[in-house]
Parts: structure tokens; sequence; C-alpha cells
């Protein structure tokens, strides 16, 4: 019998600008190909640190076995740690269609002033986005216009933040730092939490909000509740572990 053919893993070379590069990693997860099977694969828990995760991804580049959009995040970030010029964050979205509600989750990418995306989907136009985008808000956009092809309404956005490019990192990644509740919202509206967040996540001043808090997300931009200042050193570092 025909042994399945094993898709090369990518290999980052200096000639190649970012865009090749995102390119190319995208060209490895379409061979992979989208898993249809209804099997999980692999398992992968989003509280788990990122250096369990990266684990992970290599034991998918071994493997070679189909992808979700779960297992595509993972390797993007994977295979863009070490390009210190490329920011990567979560982007989830909820979706409702015929009385059903859809999760699904792609790698935003920050590069040169553009957003872009990486991921896995069933349907082309809802994995990966071209490093083109002006703002995160045209790019969220985008991908809301795709869903109404398939007459799915968005219902929530989630954005993380930046993930750390340090790939033995304990800290495990914020999946939801900001969370639209998009039906409740007009797109001017959205357009302005949107590039808010972005602002901030450039300038990098967002914290974890696990840290603040691990019950309560932000939500709508509405800033979270600072640590109360008469908590001892040590009480804190008892919260933060806990979450």
């Amino acid at each position: 019998c025909v042994q399945p053919s094993v898709p090369p893993v990518p290999n980052y070379k200096l000639s190649m600008s970012i865009p090749e590069w995102l390119q190319a990693i995208q060209n490895y997860m379409k061979m992979l190909q989208y898993n249809h099977t209804g099997t999980q694969f692999f398992e992968i828990r989003k509280t788990r640190p990122l250096s369990g995760l990266m684990e992970t991804a290599k034991e998918m580049t071994r493997e070679s076995l189909p992808i979700k959009c779960l297992e595509a995040v993972i390797l993007g970030i994977y295979f863009t740690n070490g390009q210190p010029s490329v920011e990567r964050f979560p982007i989830s979205f909820k979706t409702h269609f015929s009385g059903n509600y859809f999760h699904h989750v792609v790698l935003g990418i920050y590069c040169n002033g553009r957003y872009g995306s990486l991921g896995m989907s069933r349907r082309s136009d809802l994995m990966d986005k071209p490093l083109t985008y002006r703002s995160l808000s045209d790019l969220i956009f985008e991908f809301e216009d795709s869903y109404k092809k398939y007459l799915h309404s968005v219902t929530k956005v989630k954005i993380g933040l930046y993930v750390p490019h340090e790939p033995h990192s304990f800290q495990p990644i914020e999946w939801k730092q900001l969370v639209l509740n998009v039906t409740k919202m007009m797109r001017p509206e959205v357009r302005k939490e949107l590039e808010k967040f972005a602002r901030d996540m450039r300038m990098k001043i967002l914290k974890p909000s696990s840290v603040h808090s691990p019950m309560k997300e932000r939500s709508r931009g509405k800033s979270l509740s600072p640590r109360r200042r008469q908590a001892s050193p040590q009480r804190r570092t008892c919260r933060r572990d806990k979450s």
C-alpha cells in the first residue's frame, strides 16, 4: 500500500520576507489538511503553559495528522517564535446559525503596521488572511463579512494578548482579554473598542486579566478593577497562583 506523504516542515530562510514565511507556514498547515474525522488527535488544554503547548506543536509536526482550528493556532505560534517583528494573538469567534452556536479561533498576526491571520477551517475564507489590513477592526470585519456568506451571524469576538516569543515560558496564553458582544453593538462602537484595545496592545500596557481577577473578563472595553493597594505582596502572590 502507498504510504501517505508527510509534508516537509517549513524552514525559515533569511531571504524570506515575513509575508512569504507566513505563507509557507499556512501552506504547511493546508498540507496537513483539516481534520473532518470528528476525533481530536491532539489534546490542547488552553490553560497549559506555553512551553507545554510548544511540545504539542512539535508532536504535531512529527505525527503529520490532520488538524483543526485550535491546533493551527498552536502551530502558528510555534513556527513564528523567534520572529520578534511578528506579534501573535488569538482571535475567537462565537457564531449563530440555524439555532446552534459555533466556536472558531484563528491566530491574529501584527507586523510592520499591518494585520493578518493564520488558521484552519472548513471554509477557505475563515482561516488565513493576508498581512494587508491597516487596523484590527478591518481584519475582524473581514471575518464577519466572510461568515455572512455562510449565513452565520457573529455574536461574540474575543481577542487575547500578544503571545510571548519565549517558547519555554510557563505563562499560559491569554485567550480573551477583550470580549465584545457584537450583537448588542453597532459597527462604529465595535471599531472604537477594537482600535483602543489594539493601541494598548501595541504599547504593551495590557496585563493578563488572570493577574487581576481569574473570573472576570474585560468586556466592552471596561477597564479591569485595579488590585486593592492594601493587599500585601504575599497575598497578591497567593491570589495570582490560584488563577
